[in-house]
């Protein structure tokens, strides 16, 4: 339906067109999650600044945006509001030296054991998440102060220029792509509001909703130069123990949304960022905000997906994106404002046609129960709750999943080989889940004096294995027999407390396993 890679490679005029675009959308959301925090607009608007900047220049993913954004402005309610905004300083401070660390020892390459049916999930979910936040564009403010839902011709203009937005992005590039799309859809919209005079609210009315009723006349996205500031809160321990909590669950947020989002552009563009060093380029953006005013941030899925669809690639598009969004509070305000809500609605529709995995409902019918109930699982803990929780439970389900299926799945046949001795060949994984039928698989009172375990088809995997191996070897002991195994690997061999009592242990060279590793960190 929409394509959402419109060209495979960067270059200098498509980063910057695509930055200009991706800049004009920074704005609303940035406000909003300011609000959502409990700070002023400016202090969303700053780390949308730093955060798109840094990230973009010394990140680990080319063409991925990074903002103020809604999972870890959630995160920050409690704290802004008993403690004050210098805390949250404090906090985002602290989170981005702590983003730092994982990304020195390296932690970013854990993000590949997420399972693939979760990152499905993950992508569906905030493609609904994006989308329902979209809605609430569709309310006004009504004579007795409570949002409502538009009715008459203010909707029909609403919808109107929504459609029209998404038929622009749609249709132009059949046309030509010497221009993002977005941005032509984005300033035809604007035009034509202004030129007709329609019914439409802008971007100026949302910030003005979002006020109180005393501030909304002098509502304005006019700001200056962030300042450095060292946060104004007590340096002691307890101050440490007020932020660090607050600070570790940003560190998390921010950097599973962030990986997330890497690995999904990855992906898309058939590229390979570096997880490590985008844990690095989040700390220090995360750490400067901390000291210039920010409220901090991560990745941001919906922007990322816009700059990818616009065709901007390398570094350039990201870093363009936040000088425009600087040069927008500095000096063009005004510009800023006048955008309708309508056209970057209509982008973040696209945005949400071109997110949501559409196969996944063919997969759905093609994978297992199993696999189909995490997917809907974890979209339905994103939109419900958070995308970190959401990520969490998908993972540890799959890992009871996957250990549930495996556990059965371990099986031997045996044989009497030419001199009496009994061959078990043993195949599929020994680890906790698998113990119990490991031991049943062996008849030690009825078995020959020598028996043979041959681990040419299979791995033991942890200490319950390496334990239910040397209780097995106990028990043929008892009986006047003797165990030997062939064909274990080299790093079980090592852990075997009782290796002395196996009157053979021929070891498999070859094997060698490794979770993950930092090639590419």
């Amino acid at each position: 339906m929409f394509d959402i890679i419109t060209n495979k490679d960067s270059n200098v005029k498509n980063d910057v067109l695509s930055g200009i675009t991706v800049a004009l959308a920074l704005v609303p959301e940035a406000v909003a999650f300011a609000f959502v925090a409990g700070v002023e607009p400016m202090v969303g608007l700053y780390a949308a600044f730093f955060m798109g900047l840094i990230t973009s220049a010394i990140g680990g993913r080319p063409g991925m945006i990074s903002g103020a954004t809604g999972a870890m402005a959630v995160v920050m309610v409690a704290l802004v509001a008993q403690h004050g905004v210098q805390y949250l300083f404090a906090a985002v401070l602290v989170a981005g030296l702590l983003q730092i660390l994982c990304g020195v020892f390296r932690l970013g390459k854990f993000i590949r054991l997420v399972p693939y049916p979760v990152m499905l999930g993950f992508v569906n979910g905030l493609a609904i998440v994006i989308f329902l936040a979209q809605l609430g564009q569709f309310k006004v403010i009504d004579a007795a102060g409570e949002l409502t839902w538009m009715q008459g011709t203010m909707l029909y203009w609403m919808l109107g220029l929504v459609a029209l937005t998404m038929a622009i992005i749609y249709l132009l590039p059949k046309l030509t792509t010497a221009v993002p799309a977005s941005l032509v859809a984005i300033v035809t919209v604007t035009l034509l509001v202004h030129g007709l005079d329609l019914e439409a609210r802008t971007v100026l009315d949302f910030v003005r909703d979002l006020l109180p009723a005393g501030q909304k006349e002098n509502a304005t996205l006019a700001g200056e130069l962030p300042s450095f500031s060292v946060p104004m809160v007590p340096f002691t321990w307890e101050t440490l123990m007020i932020v660090l909590p607050t600070s570790v669950i940003l560190c998390l947020v921010g950097l599973i949304e962030s990986l997330l989002t890497l690995s999904l552009i990855d992906e898309m563009t058939d590229t390979r960022g570096r997880g490590n060093k985008e844990c690095v380029g989040q700390g220090v953006a995360n750490t400067v905000n901390g000291f210039f005013g920010g409220m901090g941030g991560c990745a941001m899925i919906g922007q990322s997906m816009i700059n990818i669809n616009s065709g901007g690639r390398g570094r350039l598009s990201g870093i363009t994106a936040a000088l425009v969004l600087l040069g927008f509070i500095l000096f063009a305000a005004p510009l800023i404002e006048m955008i309708p809500l309508a056209a970057l609605v209509g982008v973040m529709f696209v945005v949400v046609i071109a997110t949501f995995e559409w196969a996944s409902f063919r997969i759905i019918r093609g994978v297992n129960k199993e696999d189909a109930f995490v997917l809907f699982l974890v979209t339905a803990v994103t939109v419900a709750a958070d995308l970190a929780i959401a990520v969490v439970v998908g993972v540890i389900v799959s890992a009871l999943v996957f250990a549930w299926k495996h556990a059965t799945h371990i099986a031997a046949k045996s044989r009497i080989d030419d001199d009496g001795w009994k061959v078990y060949h043993l195949e599929g994984p020994l680890f906790f889940g698998s113990v119990s039928h490991f031991r049943d698989l062996f008849d030690v009172a009825n078995d020959p004096t020598d028996v043979v375990i041959d681990f040419e088809e299979s791995r033991i995997w942890d200490s319950s294995g390496v334990d239910a191996l040397d209780s097995l070897a106990d028990k043929y002991e008892q009986n006047g027999k003797k165990l030997h195994i062939r064909h274990i690997s080299k790093e079980c061999r090592s852990l075997l407390r009782k290796a002395d009592k196996f009157v053979e242990i021929n070891v498999n060279e070859d094997p060698r396993y490794r979770v993950a590793t930092d090639e590419l960190g």
